[in-house]
């Protein structure tokens, strides 16, 4: 039978990612319920007393069907899945990871930003900008959907919506004392999912190969893991503010007439974001700021949802 494992490199993942990230340990493995919630267990386990001892002894790489750590865990991680059984998006919504057609994995390191507003949109420009580089004068075909969704915008348009959905991120904490965990998840698809009907696979759902046919899950990771981790670090020095125009131009809502949850301001139109990372929506009593969390937002035009979470 042929070996339809992926190979991803793992220790050279280390390699380029532990300086900035001290301590760090790269873990692969065939499937997983959900990345984002292993690495949160880890972090709550109850055995505070080993964290900062030789038990907690790490193997830098492991790319397997265990898992090369400890069950407690508060050093940095990076967890990739190649499948995904019971992944988890904004929302309590799920997502199922396929082989070979995903892109799924978190990445868990103590961050201490002194504002944690707005983080979401700077990992979504890190990943968006590190798999299309800016090009000065041409319009971005990875485009952001606030507040942690990234789009395909078509090249000929389809039905009048501005794009199918390409990724999701999932950002959660864990606090004990004065620590905090941050743990940045996404998920990706990199090739059309098999489950989805032909109609619906050309009407909603982006894959990167659209951009890239060559792509495949260990290469985009390994484009895009160092541009992750460096934004990071930034946003732990710097907030938000070096994002605000990259974001901009990738602003997939920006002028767009939105629907929204909230009940004072179902309906609007989305004017860009706001410096602390909340969308700003013109609606006929004013402009409202809508923060991460409070909303979903959707533009008022056809368009399937697409597939992809943490």
């Amino acid at each position: 039978m042929a070996d339809t494992r992926l190979h991803w490199g793992a220790e050279a993942l280390w390699e380029a990612l532990e300086p900035l990230l001290p301590g760090l340990s790269v873990e692969v493995v065939a499937s997983l319920p959900s990345t984002n919630t292993t690495l949160i267990e880890r972090a709550r386990a109850d055995h505070a007393d080993v964290l900062d001892t030789e038990a907690a002894g790490v193997r830098r790489s492991v790319e397997s069907s265990a898992f090369g750590r400890r069950s407690v865990d508060w050093q940095p991680c990076l967890l990739v899945a190649e499948e995904q059984t019971a992944g988890r998006g904004r929302l309590g919504r799920s997502w199922h990871a396929e082989p070979l057609a995903s892109l799924s994995f978190s990445l868990a390191l103590p961050l201490a930003p002194r504002d944690w507003s707005g983080l979401s949109l700077a990992v979504g420009l890190a990943i968006a900008d590190a798999l299309e580089p800016p090009q000065p004068g041409a319009a971005p075909r990875l485009l952001l959907k606030w507040p942690n969704d990234l789009w395909l915008r078509d090249a000929a348009g389809a039905d009048g919506a501005p794009g199918r959905k390409l990724g999701g991120i999932l950002i959660e904490t864990v606090a004990a004392g004065a620590r905090r965990l941050v743990v940045v998840g996404v998920g990706l698809n990199v090739a059309a999912p098999r489950g989805l009907r032909a109609a619906e696979a050309s009407t909603g759902v982006a894959a990167l190969q659209e951009l890239d046919p060559a792509a495949r899950p260990p290469q985009v990771l390994a484009r895009l893991a160092r541009p992750l981790v460096e934004a990071l670090l930034r946003f732990e020095r710097e907030g938000l503010a070096p994002c605000l125009a990259g974001y901009a131009a990738r602003d997939l809502l920006r002028d767009l007439p939105v629907s929204t949850t909230r009940a004072d301001a179902p309906e609007g139109t989305a004017r860009g974001i706001a410096d602390d990372g909340s969308l700003r929506l013109q609606t006929p009593a004013g402009e409202l700021r809508l923060h991460s969390g409070e909303v979903s937002v959707r533009p008022r035009r056809p368009a399937l949802a697409g597939r992809a979470a943490c």
